[in-house]
């Protein structure tokens, strides 16, 4: 009968294996979630002469004081390029920029957008990174959610939720402090 003789492994077999374990460990700590809690404050300015969302339709102007006037302001559109700072005061650093659109999403009562956005980061630790958000903006409640939908940087493949609440306003001009929430890898 035939006998087999089984060696043991070699110590560079042994440091290999050793080696693939570790990196392993390494890649799989790098496919870990990270949250990132950020606050900034938008100013959407709609009037005068520093306006930062601009209304693209409908054309002609607005009638809001009939009976109904968040109906009245149905399918109004603006397109937005907001400053995103620091504090509610705008000299504050400039964190970003939100951009993108938001349309009056309401016949009813209830004055609502809904909002595609991009936040845009061009300082801080967020530099060169953005986040975007598509959502209804319930914009007369104390605290509105919004999903994040994915990003760009280090936010890629982002995931999260944005809580808004309104700072203060002047007409319709607003600021807006956002509590952010992003999952990313």
């Amino acid at each position: 009968m035939a006998k087999f003789f089984i060696s043991p492994p070699s110590p560079c077999l042994a440091l290999a294996i050793m080696l693939a374990i570790l990196m392993s460990l390494n890649t799989l700590e790098a496919l870990k979630p990270k949250i990132s809690n950020i606050q900034f404050y938008m100013h959407d300015i709609v009037g005068g002469p520093n306006a930062t969302a601009m209304l693209v339709a409908p054309s002609e102007p607005l009638n809001i004081s009939g009976t109904n006037p968040v109906a009245a302001m149905f399918g109004s559109t603006y397109v937005i390029d907001d400053p995103l700072t620091e504090t509610p005061d705008p000299k504050s650093t400039l964190l970003g920029r939100a951009q993108g659109i938001y349309a009056m999403s309401s016949l009813g009562d209830e004055f609502s957008l809904h909002m595609t956005l991009t936040y845009s980061f061009v300082s801080g630790p967020y530099k060169n990174s953005s986040i975007s958000v598509i959502g209804r903006n319930t914009v007369m409640r104390d605290v509105r959610e919004l999903p994040i939908v994915g990003g760009t940087g280090i936010f890629r493949l982002a995931r999260g939720y944005c809580l808004a609440y309104t700072h203060s306003t002047l007409g319709f001009d607003a600021v807006v402090r956002y509590n952010v929430t992003v999952l990313h890898y």
